[in-house]
């Protein structure tokens, strides 16, 4: 019984998010309603209400999921080398590509701006365990600028890359990142 009750919530949770997840492609989500969620997942609103409090609840509990699972990708790699950092940004990107519905929609215009200061901000710390882009660049606050130069640059790619339908691949896209990041435009002159 206890099984069935499991497989029934995880049923009613997913068809709330990807309900969620249409609409959003659609419009913003201050201009979503419980109630076409609830229509769209052939779901009651008590029964909504015993899995969310309000649809900025059943949004934050997927970004949440998603940067856990970012997390998970990110901690196992190090970044010390060059090499290093472009396998952690391929297997990001892996993954930006395997989710690439949810992660386009939650980027887009109608996406929460929280959650893209989140991904940026959580970016920014792997941009600062990287080592400095040049010896002479190694006071903390220049550090700082320069990632979140980086990191908001790399968001940006990243959104542009996801909205184009993938031209290239996670490992195309890395190297360029990393090159952009470390080197900047004068490495394409």
């Amino acid at each position: 019984m206890s099984n069935k009750l499991d497989r029934r919530k995880k049923y009613t949770r997913m068809v709330l998010k990807e309900s969620l997840m249409k609409r959003l492609q659609e419009k913003p989500i201050s201009s979503i309603t419980i109630k076409e969620i609830c229509e769209l997942a052939d779901i009651n609103r008590s029964t909504f209400y015993s899995h969310y409090s309000d649809l900025y609840d059943l949004l934050y509990q997927m970004e949440d999921e998603i940067l856990e699972d970012i997390s998970q990708t990110m901690v196992s790699c190090s970044y010390t080398e060059d090499e290093e950092a472009i396998q952690m940004t391929t297997r990001l990107l892996e993954y930006l590509a395997e989710n690439r519905e949810i992660c386009q929609t939650l980027f887009s215009e109608h996406g929460d701006p929280t959650f893209q200061k989140k991904v940026m901000m959580f970016a920014r710390e792997y941009v600062l365990k990287t080592p400095p882009i040049d010896n002479n660049s190694t006071d903390r606050e220049t550090s700082e600028y320069l990632s979140l130069y980086i990191a908001n640059g790399s968001i940006y790619v990243i959104q542009h890359w996801l909205n184009n339908g993938l031209k290239q691949s996670p490992e195309e896209m890395a190297e360029l990142i990393i090159k952009l990041g470390m080197k900047g435009l004068s490495s394409f002159q």
